[in-house]
């Protein structure tokens, strides 16, 4: 197997800053500073992603968090996550398999896309993940904290000979049609 990636988490700032933008609340400071300790211990916990088998091709993702979504409900979820992916790869996320089979989970933009190039973002390359529980059976699905919950494939990727593009990006979604 070529070894191609390496995943690491964002930095402890990175991830309270992202978290507290994510689940913001008007709290005093006293509340703040205890609101910021928990987001500590929360980023303690995380998980780096890793396959269940040796012949997984997805690397699991655990939750930060417990989570209820009914049908129709989205979460948008900072996983504290990073990855170094060399070039000429791509890392492509989708809800796991049981959950999107179960409940119809789905990742809001059908496909998560992490180019390599993201890794040496402002944002230091935070892979978030924005789903729906879109199940037409009326079923709620519950995530607990520290389950797999979204998987990620690396796959290599060819580009077309005329290609010359050498624009460099800084930022996460959207950011390389953003007009500077």
């Amino acid at each position: 197997m070529k070894r191609i990636a390496k995943y690491e988490k964002v930095s402890l700032a990175q991830f309270q800053n992202d978290w507290l933008d994510t689940f913001p609340s008007d709290i005093a400071s006293k509340e703040y500073d205890a609101k910021l300790q928990n987001v500590t211990q929360i980023y303690e916990r995380i998980e780096l992603p890793k396959r269940a088998t040796k012949g997984s091709a997805g690397y699991d993702f655990f939750s930060p968090l417990t989570f209820t979504l009914a049908p129709g409900e989205t979460i948008k979820i900072p996983t504290g996550i990073r990855v170094w992916i060399a070039e000429g790869w791509v890392l492509k996320c989708y809800p796991r398999s049981g959950l999107g089979f179960r409940y119809r989970l789905q990742m809001n933009n059908t496909v998560g896309i992490i180019d390599s190039d993201y890794y040496a973002s402002d944002n230091e390359g935070h892979i978030f993940c924005k789903i729906t529980n879109d199940s037409n059976e009326g079923k709620t699905v519950t995530v607990t904290e520290g389950m797999g919950f979204m998987q990620g494939i690396f796959v290599e990727y060819g580009i077309t000979v005329d290609d010359h593009t050498d624009e460099i990006r800084n930022g996460g979604l959207g950011s390389t049609t953003k007009s500077n």
